[in-house]
């Protein structure tokens, strides 16, 4: 292309930036999907906000190239711009058959290898504590006169081509908001360069523009990429046709394209009250083209990096891993499909991640219906849908943070529903211990499946507690015991040798949740859950009395051998055997009261008469110098 020059005898630096071969026009809004159910989760950050519309591709006349914009740089002769000075362009750019200069399109050795080997989340080797100083340095640069002091203000600290890009990244997302109202509107204006320094707001078409002028101005080849995106709105299995709803970038460094968003990079969007917030996102810089395209998918499929290039319709039927999937350390998920049928009822789901990690579900927005065990690299989860047809699985993961984040979401078809597979609606999460139940104290169980079959209602569950740590334990089945004391009296705990023990007697038949919750003694605040058993038994025949109520200074260690039935036989000599630690005497009170004595072996014995009396309460004297006999457990006598 030849320009004509003027009398002024001007030089001109043509820069041409090559898009795509043939750019559809694209226009809409898109927003990130990390959806939250409640109010204590949170998903990709929540919303993220990308963009309103990718701009117009123009044919030039009498240019073969589609797609191209051209930047024309005047200057006086023999001077070059500050910039284009010290990081000169021409060793980065290639002719075309016209001699024009532009950034190379990716070829063969762009292409990553597929699929991602695990090693790295970023498209080459990173250590982000490099970018440290330059990190903190960038996000406080403010904007002065215009883009190029911007740009010149950022690379001083900038030293090579990738820190470059870096600075320019963190400003961007740590500076340029998300325009909700703008990308409704579809208001061009509001998305140049200028306008978005000035009003700091812009949507994803903006965002990429803006991160490709400042690069060019710090002479780094950058080319915007628009295509289509898994983000706000999103269904899972959707198709895509029609106009582009996204635009992000490709940067060349170190003789590579390298992949980027820097809207999804910036923060959020509530759709509940439709405000913007800052929230980084490390994932979206220079992310492995094997990780982008679950989210992302180019017009041009050479912009995937990847070989070879996933189609359409492969993108549209991909499982889709959220970026939380692989903040959180997630590495792996199965099945590898959204759509998930049913097999006799149940849908099994693993996840392998590269650490201990807590998870949590939720089946159509409630946490039922399900049997979540965690693994030391994983968890493992099993899913009883209640009804036939469609239902919305989603996972959630803590990682290091303490907001549990959303992670993937699948589609669930159900044909058959198990009847028999009625799980406790009080069964929470994660079922059965783990390496958090020995984190919390709790170690070396004696049954380590999280299902509990028992023929009889009858079972003795017994772990290893760490020195300092208080158990506590409760029964919960959907139609037994309603108050918080019953529950508790269809167990009896007992302690020897640093191991505790739970004695338990199902009050029916069915299914039970057994919730074991832990607390350090010294510490103030209420016993932290840590898992539940399910209790199982088919027996209908089991109709078992609760244990004997005890009382705050039933002490940890004490043993009670009998009687274990809290309801004793009326007009009964009723024999008495436990070890109590501490105490300088013991009785049982009833009608009368009848003394125990200590045994060879540590155990206070005795025996109490059940006439004519209602209750019996086992007493101690905890000091012989004392008079006050306090109470530690009661029973309650039949009447028939």
């Amino acid at each position: 292309m030849e320009l004509k020059k003027d009398s002024n005898a001007v030089s001109i630096d043509m820069l041409l930036i090559v898009h795509s071969e043939k750019r559809r026009a694209a226009q809409g809004a898109h927003m990130d999907p990390q959806a939250d159910p409640g109010a204590l989760l949170q998903r990709r950050g929540g919303f993220q906000g990308v963009g309103n519309g990718i701009r117009k591709w123009q044919k030039l006349e009498g240019n073969d190239l589609y797609g191209t914009q051209l930047t024309v740089e005047v200057h006086p002769r023999d001077a070059m711009p500050q910039f284009l000075k010290k990081f000169s362009l021409a060793k980065r750019l290639q002719g075309d058959k016209n001699g024009n200069m532009r950034p190379r399109q990716p070829g063969g050795k762009d292409a990553h290898a597929y699929p991602w080997d695990r090693s790295s989340l970023k498209s080459m080797p990173l250590d982000l504590r490099q970018f440290e100083k330059l990190d903190t340095y960038a996000s406080q640069v403010t904007v002065k006169s215009g883009l190029d002091e911007l740009v010149s203000d950022l690379l001083q600290e900038a030293h090579s081509d990738l820190e470059r890009v870096r600075a320019i990244w963190i400003w961007i997302c740590h500076h340029i908001e998300y325009d909700i109202e703008a990308a409704q509107e579809k208001d061009r204006q509001a998305f140049k360069p200028t306008d978005i320094l000035r009003t700091q707001k812009t949507n994803c078409d903006g965002y990429a523009g803006l991160f490709e002028r400042m690069c060019r101005i710090a002479g780094v080849q950058c080319v915007t990429v628009p295509g289509y995106s898994k983000g706000f709105g999103y269904q899972t299995g959707q198709s895509f046709s029609g106009e582009f709803d996204h635009a992000w970038n490709a940067v060349y460094l170190e003789g590579r394209w390298h992949l980027l968003d820097s809207t999804w990079g910036s923060g959020l969007v509530d759709t509940a009250t439709s405000k913007f917030t800052f929230l980084y996102n490390e994932f979206y810089f220079l992310t492995h083209p094997a990780l982008f395209i679950e989210d992302h998918f180019p017009d041009n499929k050479n912009w995937q990096l990847l070989k070879p290039p996933q189609s359409l319709r492969q993108f549209e039927n991909n499982m889709y891993h959220k970026s939380e999937f692989y903040n959180k350390g997630m590495l792996s998920a199965h099945p590898e499909t959204s759509m998930i049928r049913t097999v006799n009822g149940k849908a099994t789901i693993t996840i392998e991640s590269c650490a201990p990690t807590l998870f949590m579900f939720m089946l159509n927005g409630k946490q039922e219906h399900g049997l979540l065990s965690l693994r030391k690299n994983g968890m493992k989860l099993e899913v009883y849908p209640p009804t036939m047809g469609t239902h919305k699985l989603q996972i959630f993961a803590k990682g290091n943070s303490d907001i549990y984040s959303s992670v993937l979401e699948y589609t669930i078809k159900c044909n058959y529903v198990d009847l028999g597979v009625q799980l406790p609606a009080e069964l929470h999460q994660p079922v059965g211990p783990s390496w958090f139940s020995e984190q919390m104290g709790i170690v070396k169980p004696s049954h380590p499946d999280p299902i509990i079959h028992t023929s009889d209602g009858r079972c003795s569950i017994s772990f290893g507690v760490e020195e300092g740590i208080s158990v506590l334990a409760s029964l919960h089945g959907d139609d037994g015991p309603i108050t918080e004391e019953t529950q508790r009296r269809y167990i009896f705990q007992l302690h020897r040798e640093k191991r505790t023990e739970l004695k338990v007697q199902l009050p029916h038949a069915g299914k039970f949740a057994l919730k074991i919750f832990v607390k350090k003694r010294q510490e103030p605040g209420n016993y932290v859950f840590v898992f539940n058993y399910l209790l199982c038994c088919a027996n209908t025949k089991v109709n078992w009395p609760v244990f004997p109520e005890s009382f705050g200074n039933w002490g940890q260690d004490n043993e009670l051998l009998e009687p274990l039935s809290g309801v004793l036989p009326a007009n009964r000599n009723v024999p008495f055997k436990l070890k109590l630690h501490g105490i300088a005497k013991a009785l049982v009170k009833g009608q009368d009261t009848w003394p125990l004595t200590l045994n060879r072996e540590g155990y206070w014995e005795g025996s109490c008469s059940t006439a004519g009396c209602q209750e019996v309460y086992v007493m101690v004297l905890e000091n012989a110098n004392h008079n006050f006999y306090s109470y530690i457990l009661k029973y309650k006598v039949n009447t028939q």
